[in-house]
This record gives C-alpha cells, structure tokens and sequence, in this order.
C-alpha cells in the first residue's frame, strides 16, 4: 500500500511539473506573440489599439476642402431662364422613340452633352429646354459665378441663349433679375449682369495654369441642388470633342451633372480654372468625364463682351489643310505639324502680306503650330489690326511674313461650326454632311465657281444619296455657293427653320442635278 501511495505520490509530482512545463511553454508562447503583435504593430499600424490614427503624412495628402468652399460657395449662383422656343426645342419628345443614333466625334454616338438641368439634343450640340405652356416659352436651369461686387455673373451661352428673363438665386436664396450683356456662341460663354447692388461676393480667375493631377472642386446647381460641391482631379488638357472650332478643354473626373453648366471649378486656392460645359456619358448622368473652358479663355471673351456686349477675332483669310506625311515629304517638311495654305480669299489680310497657296504656316509670332484648328484658336485670340509674324515654309525654307489681321466675318464666325475638320488626307471636312471638300478653283480641272466634292465618307449621308468624289456644289439651300462658308451657312439656315435636310445643287461634267442631305439637329 505505502508502495503503491508513493508511486502515486510521483506519478502525480510527475504530472504536476509537466503542468508546470507547458504552462511555462504557454506564457512564453503569449509574450512572444504579445511581442511579436508590439514590433508588428510599430511596423505598420496598432491593430490591436482601441483607438486608430491616422500619420500627419497621410493627413496632408488627403486635403480638407471645407476651407476652401467656405470662402467661394457664397459667390456661385444658380440661374433660371424662360427662353423662347426654337422648332427644335417646341416640338422635343422626350422618349427618343425615333431611335436615331447621330455620330460624333470620332465616330462613336454623339454623347457629349450639354449641362443645363431639362432633356438634352441626341447631337450634343446644345440643351433642349422643357416647353411650358402654349406661348411658346421653354424653361430652363443653370449655374454660374460672380466676377466683380457690382454683380457682373458669368455663365455658360446655352445656359441663356434666347432668354426673355433670367433670374440668378444667389447663395443666401436671394432671387435677382439678370439681364444678358453678351454671348459668344463658339467658346460657349455668357455675360449676365445682377443691377441693384454693389457688395456681392465674388471669385477671382486664377492666372497659372492648371497641371494634369491637380486637385479641382466643381460647384454648381445640378438637377436644381443649388450649392452642391463636388471633388476630383485633371484628367487631361487641350481636349477637342467636336463642340465647336476652338475647343481646348480641361478634362476633370470631379461630378458634373445636368445643372452644373457655367458652374466654376476651382483650384485649392479657390481661384477659377475653369467652367463647366459638358460631359460625355452614355447614360446621362456623371461617369467622371467632364469638359470644362479654361480660366484664360473664358476670360478674355468676358473681357471683351464686357467691353464691347460681343467678341471681334483675327481674321487671316486662308482655306487650310493638314499636312499629311506624304505632303510633308514633298515639301521637304521633317513633321507633320503646321496648316498648309489650301487657297486664300481675295483682297484677304494674308493675301496682302503675301501668304500664296501651298505656303505651310508653321508658327505665329515665334510660337509653334499643331495643326489647322490650332491656327484658327490662335489666330482668332488676337484683336483685328494686329500685326502677328507667320513662319512660312516655302521653297524648301522657311521665312517670315509680317500679316496685318483683319477682323472675322460675321457669316464666316456663324459658318464655323462645320469649317475645317482635320481628316487623315486633308481638306475641309464637312462633318454633318460626310463630305470633304475644297474651293473648286483650287482642284485641278474643275469649275472655277462652287465648292469641289473631294472625297467622301462611305458611311456618311453624303454616300447614301450618290454623291462621289468630283462633283461640283454649286448651289445650297437655294443660293449660291462660293466657299465652304456658304455650304455650311446654308446647313445652319436649314436647322434654324427646323429643315430635316439641305437641297444641294451639284455639278458633275455637264450634268446637274439636285440632292437633299438630312442634317444632324441643331
């Protein structure tokens, strides 16, 4: 029995120091992983705190934008408009039932739209605003901001264009009459004036330029949501989407939505870089794709509609091309970049200077050319009377022509919408209509009255009702045709009547006959 007690007594004593054994093994297993999970923790971040912070690094990365609202929330408006109706705008349906599906730039469905708040035009082109009433008056929204404590708002033109009344609510919910100073069609901007006071807030234009990765904060009034901020970065600069011939957008991610249109986006120090115009999206809402008009740009047209209640531009009086790889090898060119000289119109400034057919212009007072659309928003930068510089190539070298510009045509500024579209083997491109054309006294062989059909795009209008490379335009829409200007005068008249189609008068050997093209709305 004692030998069986004591056996026991160290069997337990036995287990009683193995217990001891492993719980010793399992404290330090503990403090190892206590340990372990401390350093790992000054590693990366104290998963196990109860209360988490973030770096003061990160913190700065992620900025606050609350300071910066605060100060330029109070000068950003929202504007209703009652405007009169247009055909297109009297006769909107809503649904879409037609199921057309226009072309845009680049080919793809026209989804560039404008910001205005009411049910847009397939073309991008401009809003269609929602009929009230009979009388035929359409209602519409929009936002804008103030330049000067006078009550100087600027806004976008489609936001007011055509308006028998404009009302600006201001940030406090103050209702103002506004009355319209000027509009300049082709960049999009607006002059509004508030009259009654002299103390409102107002926002200053910055004067650096905007880098692609800045941060950017749009304010607006989107679906009616007056003062509604939104944040995002640049995206892009120098973006063309086919809105009109000096298009040189800013791209931001930042949400724009219906309503935002002559809304301001802001930099972080709460200056103006650029206004809200369009957005591209297939649904119709913000899918982070959003144009805005450079703070340069927009304020120079105001400057001017300020001064003047409209915008004069430089006129050089040239029909210009691209310049193709091939043409460039003939010239003797080493790139492509510059504007070839496609034929210039009589008693024209760059005639009288001595610019001649051919000639490519490759820089305007010692400033490079990109291409013809890049020409024609330089040279209309400038004021009428200037004397710009023009480095030509000629003669396999290149020289300087001094050119005193003229002033733009005011027929020559309405035709603009369709002139001069780059196209792989140059020309002007007539794009609503599918057709490239040139001055037929400038085409071999052809008629020295009318416009020469030079090439014509297979899948375009133009191919569907028979027209081919070589026919004559010597007629449009009734009247008589002596340049690319009267073609798309003529398409533009057609629109504004609410035409579906322009009549074309063509020319072939001596053959004639008469096509109607379908035009894009308006």
């Amino acid at each position: 029995m004692h030998s069986t007690c004591e056996k026991s007594a160290t069997a337990a004593s036995s287990s009683h120091g193995l217990m001891r054994r492993r719980r010793s093994a399992l404290m330090a297993g503990v403090l190892s992983l206590t340990l372990a999970g401390a350093m790992i923790g000054d590693m990366v971040a104290p998963a196990f705190a109860a209360e988490v912070t973030v770096p003061a690094t990160t913190a700065q990365q992620m900025p606050s934008f609350a300071e910066v609202v605060a100060a330029v929330q109070p000068a950003v408006v929202s504007i209703r408009v009652k405007a009169k109706a247009t055909p297109e705008q009297s006769s909107f349906n809503n649904d879409d039932s037609d199921g057309d599906q226009q072309q845009g730039p680049g080919g793809l469905p026209y989804e560039f739209f404008r910001q205005f708040g009411a049910p847009f035009g397939k073309d991008g082109r401009g809003p269609q605003m929602r009929p009230r009433g009979n009388g035929g008056v359409v209602m519409g929204q929009g936002s804008g901001f103030l330049i000067s404590s006078d009550g100087y708002v600027v806004t976008n033109n489609h936001v007011v264009d055509n308006a028998t009344e404009v009302t600006v609510t201001t940030n406090d919910g103050q209702d103002h009459q506004a009355k319209v100073i000027g509009t300049d069609e082709k960049t999009d901007v607006a002059l509004i004036k508030i009259d009654g006071k002299s103390d409102f807030p107002y926002v200053r234009f910055s004067g650096d330029d905007v880098r692609v990765g800045d941060w950017v904060i749009a304010v607006g009034n989107p679906f009616g949501l007056g003062g509604t901020v939104t944040a995002g970065i640049v995206s892009a600069r120098g973006r063309d989407i086919g809105a009109g011939p000096y298009d040189d957008f800013i791209q931001i991610d930042a949400p724009i939505n219906k309503g935002n249109s002559g809304g301001p986006t802001f930099n972080l120090k709460g200056q103006v870089v650029g206004m809200n115009t369009a957005i591209y999206s297939p649904t119709g809402g913000s899918v982070g794709i959003g144009f805005d008009i450079p703070a340069d740009t927009v304020q120079k047209i105001v400057a001017s509609l300020k001064d003047k209640g409209t915008v004069t531009r430089g006129w050089l009086g040239v029909q210009i091309q691209p310049i193709s790889t091939d043409i460039a090898d003939s010239l003797g060119l080493k790139g492509t970049k510059g504007a070839l000289v496609a034929s210039s119109q009589t008693d024209s400034p760059a005639v009288k200077a001595g610019v001649e057919t051919g000639d490519a212009i490759l820089s305007v007072d010692g400033k490079p050319v990109d291409s013809p659309r890049d020409l024609a928003r330089v040279i209309a930068a400038y004021e009428p009377g200037t004397t710009v510089r023009l480095g030509v190539w000629r003669d396999g070298r290149e020289q300087a022509i001094d050119v005193k510009l003229g002033q733009l045509p005011a027929r020559q500024q309405q035709a603009s919408a369709d002139d001069v579209q780059e196209t792989p083997d140059g020309g002007a491109k007539v794009g609503s209509l599918g057709l490239t054309v040139a001055p037929a006294s400038a085409v071999t062989g052809k008629d020295q009255k009318g416009v020469a059909i030079v090439s014509v795009d297979p899948d375009g209008p133009a191919a569907d009702k028979g027209v081919s490379a070589g026919d004559v335009i010597v007629s449009a829409g009734g009247k008589p045709v002596g340049d690319v200007g009267d073609v798309t005068a003529s398409i533009d008249a057609a629109r504004a009547s609410g035409r579906k189609a322009v009549l074309l008068q063509l020319k072939q050997g001596g053959q004639t006959r008469f096509v109607a093209l379908p035009i894009a709305k308006a």
